[in-house]
């Protein structure tokens, strides 16, 4: 941008004086501004960087009884639910865990299902005899079966699994939801914390367990996070078709590149002895409530 010079009549580049005579240019700092103006405007902000995603949606507080990256785990025996208590390395108790039986709803919908099957074995069964037709005893058995079945199902009841701060109950700190009381496919449990708040849900799909006993956790949005299977292929094919001659161990890898996170095995005494190590996640990106629950459903959901 050129201005002219008012005393020597010079046309120049825009600055503060006359480089001929000396004399002050007109306008010359209201032009400077009004040129740097734009220039300052066009200059982009700078965008934050988005904050690293972890396995699963946690309130920023972490709860003492969760902080931590080793669990030793022992299931209470001559129960008659499924009890385990949880300590910490100082041998501590931390956790109370509980999966209730409810063995006297499953005997009332035993017994509700015998009823109801008894009595569809008498519809289908009074008309053979008052006939004198055999041929209606085969139908009378077979509803009577499916009678009986299907009520003693619908009856039956959920067997969640409780997390407690301890053994009075008086504070639940997280839960493992059965949403299926039987299923020929895929298993689904849904994890919770203390507020009802979903953490996650934890799948297994029984064909797997053909070759190696294998669960999958997958976030609120569906998106698999991490899987616990057993610890080695050629011990989980050597337990399932030849002998279980050493503990059932598994391992907790990321979903996404099968980076170690931890692992959940039972140790050699009398009773019920696990120990679920997580040190190998030092960044602690596996929520250490979700860790928990599903070491406590590799005991108790596979039985062992």
């Amino acid at each position: 941008m050129g201005v002219r010079c008012p005393k020597c009549g010079l046309t120049q580049v825009l600055r503060d004086t006359c480089k001929k005579c000396g004399t002050p240019l007109p306008g010359a700092g209201a032009v400077a501004a009004a040129s740097a103006q734009p220039i300052a405007a066009a200059v982009p902000r700078p965008v934050p960087a988005p904050a690293p995603t972890r396995a699963a949606s946690t309130p920023d507080a972490v709860d003492p009884a969760f902080d931590r990256d080793r669990f030793l785990l022992r299931q209470k025996m001559l129960t008659i639910h499924e009890k385990y208590t949880v300590w910490d390395d100082q041998g501590q108790p931390i956790i109370f865990v509980e999966r209730p039986g409810h063995h006297l709803k499953q005997m009332v919908a035993l017994f509700a299902g015998l009823g109801a099957g008894a009595v569809a074995f008498a519809v289908f069964v009074a008309p053979g005899v008052y006939f004198d037709q055999p041929l209606f005893f085969l139908p009378a058995i077979v509803a009577a079966v499916a009678v009986l079945a299907t009520v003693a199902f619908r009856l039956a009841p959920f067997r969640h699994i409780d997390f407690y701060r301890d053994e009075s109950k008086a504070e639940k700190l997280l839960q493992v939801q059965q949403e299926q009381k039987a299923t020929l496919f895929t298993q689904y449990f849904t994890i919770v914390d203390g507020s009802g708040y979903k953490l996650g849900r934890l799948s297994k799909n029984p064909l797997t367990d053909l070759i190696r006993k294998k669960w999958v956790f997958s976030d609120p949005s569906g998106q698999p996070v991490c899987l616990a299977m057993e610890d080695s292929l050629l011990n989980a094919i050597f337990r399932k078709w030849v002998a279980q001659l050493f503990p059932m161990n598994f391992i907790l890898v990321r979903a996404d590149n099968e980076a170690m996170l931890g692992s959940f095995n039972r140790k050699f005494t009398l009773l019920d002895r696990y120990v679920l190590d997580l040190t190998p996640d030092h960044t602690r990106w596996l929520d250490r409530r979700v860790a928990l629950a599903i070491g406590v459903m590799l005991d108790t959901g596979e039985r062992r």
